[in-house]
Parts: structure tokens; sequence; C-alpha cells
């Protein structure tokens, strides 16, 4: 549930059930909580918590209960009455070696799996989507991660910002979801965890929680505030570019001219070929610190 006339963004959530080499997956007892925790502790404003299903630990045999999910979702009347950019697929899958948590940035176009998977599958080298083209294509999201991570760390968990997913199921997973999320205009995020010997139960089940907050008070920022990251974003491709290149002289007229028209259409390319995380994470953070108040003027 969430807060009743208000905008809101409903995440779905996906985990894992055990595989070779991990009798018992944290992502399955988080994934199968974590309504009943929520409800619990209670759910932040904005938030509708979605389906939550546990998924067998298979690639190629898994994608057809994949898309059923999946469709499952876009067929409710949450996504009928929700913008698609409120619709998040947030997936946790477990790291065994790791000693964080990891948000991942990216999957990659390649199933190399280092043993079988559930079902038997041990491909080698394989694209996961041929008509995507060869093994070295890349999907990345379109949230904030470097964000993301920042405001989790502020919270106090141990987390970091990935950009390997690895080549077994989870970024087998995490290549359909990115697939499917542009395909119909939502988003996709995959999160690692370490097992709960690394990090107790209770405190992965804390990060969950904080993780949906953060990612809706994120994805509605997106959504309500477009035109304010198109101005900041030529702005600051104007304003910072020529700050760096003439701080020791001020700059003539024609080059000022020049370099501003030449970073205005910099920034402009930017909307056109970077992922939103990028303009969100360099505008908003890097060069703001801040997001817009809610007494700013939007064009």
């Amino acid at each position: 549930m969430g807060s009743e006339g208000l905008p809101a963004v409903t995440i779905h959530v996906t985990g894992f059930k055990k595989f070779h080499g991990v009798a018992e997956n944290p992502t399955e007892t988080i994934v199968s909580n974590l309504k009943e925790y929520m409800k619990k502790k209670g759910m932040p404003k904005g938030v509708v918590l979605g389906s939550c299903n546990v998924l067998e630990a298979a690639g190629q045999g898994g994608v057809s209960p994949l898309y059923q999910t999946f469709q499952s979702a876009i067929n409710s009347k949450d996504y009928e009455s929700s913008s698609p950019g409120r619709i998040i697929w947030l997936h946790f899958g477990v790291n065994s070696g790791a000693t964080r948590f990891a948000i991942e940035h990216q999957a990659v176009n390649e199933a190399t799996f280092r043993c079988p998977d559930e079902m038997g599958w041990k491909p080698q080298k394989v694209p996961i989507i041929p008509s995507d083209g060869g093994i070295s294509r890349v999907r990345e999201t379109t949230l904030p991660v470097e964000e993301i991570t920042k405001s989790l760390a502020k919270k106090g968990y141990e987390v970091m910002t990935s950009d390997d997913a690895g080549r077994f199921v989870c970024n087998y997973v995490y290549y359909h979801s990115l697939r499917f999320a542009e395909q119909n205009g939502t988003k996709s995020l995959f999160v690692h965890v370490p097992l709960f010997l690394t990090i107790d139960e209770e405190t992965q089940m804390q990060f969950a929680a904080s993780l949906l907050e953060i990612i809706t008070r994120i994805a509605l920022l997106l959504c309500h505030h477009p035109n304010y990251v198109t101005r900041r974003i030529i702005q600051t491709a104007c304003l910072s570019s020529n700050i760096k290149k003439h701080h020791t002289d001020p700059p003539s007229k024609s080059k000022l001219s020049s370099g501003l028209i030449c970073n205005c259409l910099h920034g402009i390319l930017s909307l056109a070929y970077y992922p939103t995380w990028k303009v969100v994470a360099n505008v908003m953070v890097a060069n703001f610190g801040t997001t817009p108040s809610s007494t700013e003027k939007f064009a």
C-alpha cells in the first residue's frame, strides 16, 4: 500500500531460490518476508509494494516464468492507473563471496555459467538475446546508481556501485529485465546481497526497506521534474566548461559565444544518448548537491 491521493511508485520485487553452492539463498527470505516486514515497519510515503516473487535460479529454462511475472504486473490495475515511469522492477541476487551490498549499473548480453543452473543448463559465451547482437552488448539501468549508493551509505550500510553483475543467472535475469523495461517505459534495478553469515538477516531487511524508500524518491523526482533536469544539464554544460577553460583569462565575446554553443549542444546530446542516471547523478549531486525545492518554478 502507498499514500492515497499522492503520486506513488509501484515496485515489484524478485529474488532467487537455492542454486549450486548456495543451499539457502538470502534473497528468497528477503523477498518472501518483505511485505510483512514493511507492514510492521510502515510503508514509506509514495511506495506501493507490488508483486514479490521468488524465481528459480535458472537461465533459459526460467525465461517463460520470468516474462509471465513481468506481464502480470503490466496487466495489473496498478500499471493501468500509473505512469510507466513509476513502475520499477527491483531484483535481488546473492553474491556468496561479497562482504557488502552492490547496486548493479548494467547487464551484459552474455551467458557464461560457471556451473549448471537449477535446470542443468551451462552455456558458454552465448548471447542472452541473439537479436540484440553479440555478447559485448551492454544494457544500463536508467536509475541513478551512484546517487542510490551514496544515499544508502549515508544510512550506514556497507554498499558499493558495481559494473559487473557476473555472467550467471543474476546477469541473465537483469539483462532481460532491462530490455523489458526499455520496451515498456518502466525501470529496472538489480542488487547483489551477501550471505546472512556476512550481513545478518535483520540488517538486510532494513537495507531492503531503505532501498524501497530511496528509489521511490528518485523515481518520483525523475517523473515530475524533467524540465528541471533538462535545464540544469544545459546550464551546467555551458557554465562549468567555460569556467574550467577560461578561469585564468576573461574569455573574449567570440570565444564565450562559441563555447556556449558547443556546450549547449553537448548538453542536448547528453539528453539523447546518456542514461538518465548519469544526468541526475552528475547534475543534481555533483554540481548542485540538492533536489529541487517545492517552491521552485519549473519551465
